[in-house]
């Protein structure tokens, strides 16, 4: 009993002994290594969360836009071919459709018919012009002449007026060297310059009058000349209107680029205006619309990287092109009046353009198209 007894405390040493060199030798626990292995984790993500919120200004309010044509006829027309199909390549200058010409080449024949009746008539103007211009020429020199003969007449009647009041003194004197017959001689010599004079005062006004008509002819086929070549330039104008008419009717691509949304067959009717199909150009870029709190630190020339939604995160390099001369709201339809007596503040956003560099365009190529969403994010400090 007593051997026992004394047995049971070197026992229990030796148990609690062995105890603690089990626990000193244990490996570390393998949860314990990932509950801090996860902990460096999270706290790794945060310090990266908490630095790009701090670096980064970030949008996914952002899409892909680009220059897109809505390609239409200028007149209406039935449509006589289609020559492209949704999603075709074409350049600048390509026939996209082609419109019914026939009503545009009878317009353009009957243009042209017009002007070569104008042309006609532009010709007989001047021709009259011409002759008007003649008659005009000899009436002056008929003037000329009657003046001349006005003169003469004038100086032959004072010459004559002369002789006669000098063989009249001479007679009175009673010298005796001038008869009665002398005086009556030159009396009737006196009377026949008188009529002379008359004559050529008379000739000289039918001159003047005939003058006077030939200019009034001259003004008339003048003016005849001015409306013949008006009507001239306006049958030439008709034609070529006509003409650009007749060339409308090919409807061809107005830039480089991929058709869609074509939405014309042939044999339809068409007006002038309607939207027949979509050109895109291939030149693409980015509209980000950043709150205004966010643009405190930005401006053009700044570096973006942009992640496409529907390329599977891959990052995209570019830079900020412009930043909007007003916010969004500005260009609406309706845009928002604040002086409504209830308002509440909204924090506005503002387009900015990015562009792609080189190598990231080059990169994608077609696969970024406009309309996709994308996300932006732009360091700021």
């Amino acid at each position: 009993m007593s051997t026992t007894l004394e047995k049971s405390p070197s026992s229990s040493a030796s148990t609690s002994a062995k105890s603690e060199e089990e626990k000193v030798g244990k490996p570390f626990p393998v949860r314990t290594l990932i509950l801090l292995l996860v902990g460096l984790g999270i706290v790794a993500w945060l310090g990266k969360f908490f630095y790009h919120l701090y670096t980064y200004e970030t949008t996914d309010d952002a899409y892909v836009t680009a220059h897109v044509h809505q390609v239409g006829p200028q007149l209406d027309g039935q449509v006589k071919a289609v020559l492209v199909e949704d999603n075709q390549v074409v350049k600048a200058g390509d026939v996209l459709v082609r419109l019914d010409p026939q009503q545009y080449e009878i317009s353009l024949e009957k243009a042209q018919s017009e002007v070569a009746r104008a042309a006609a008539q532009d010709a007989q103007a001047k021709a009259s012009a011409s002759q008007a211009r003649g008659q005009l020429a000899e009436a002056q020199a008929h003037l000329e002449q009657a003046k001349a003969q006005q003169a003469q007449a004038q100086a032959q009647l004072e010459l004559a007026k002369l002789s006669h009041e000098r063989n009249e003194q001479l007679f009175n004197a009673g010298s005796g060297s001038v008869s009665q017959q002398d005086v009556d001689t030159t009396l009737s010599g006196l009377h026949v310059a008188e009529a002379a004079r008359s004559a050529t005062e008379a000739n000289l006004r039918a001159a003047q009058a005939g003058v006077g008509s030939a200019e009034a002819a001259q003004e008339a086929a003048t003016a005849l000349g001015k409306s013949a070549a008006a009507s001239r330039q306006a049958a030439e104008a008709a034609v070529r209107d006509a003409q650009r008419e007749l060339n409308l009717t090919a409807i061809v691509a107005p830039a480089t680029g991929r058709v869609g949304n074509r939405s014309v067959e042939s044999g339809n009717r068409v007006a002038a205006g309607q939207a027949l199909l979509a050109l895109v150009e291939p030149h693409v870029w980015i509209v980000a619309n950043f709150k205004e709190t966010q643009l405190g630190r930005m401006k053009p020339g700044m570096d973006a990287e942009v992640t496409v939604d529907a390329l599977s995160g891959i990052k995209l390099h570019g830079k900020i092109d412009s930043i909007a001369p007003a916010s969004g709201a500005q260009f609406a339809l309706l845009p928002a009046d604040n002086a409504t007596g209830n308002f509440t503040k909204v924090v506005q956003r503002v387009p900015v353009k990015i562009q792609l560099d080189e190598e990231s365009a080059e990169r994608v190529k077609d696969g970024i198209r406009p309309g996709l969403s994308v996300t932006v994010e732009v360091p700021v400090r």
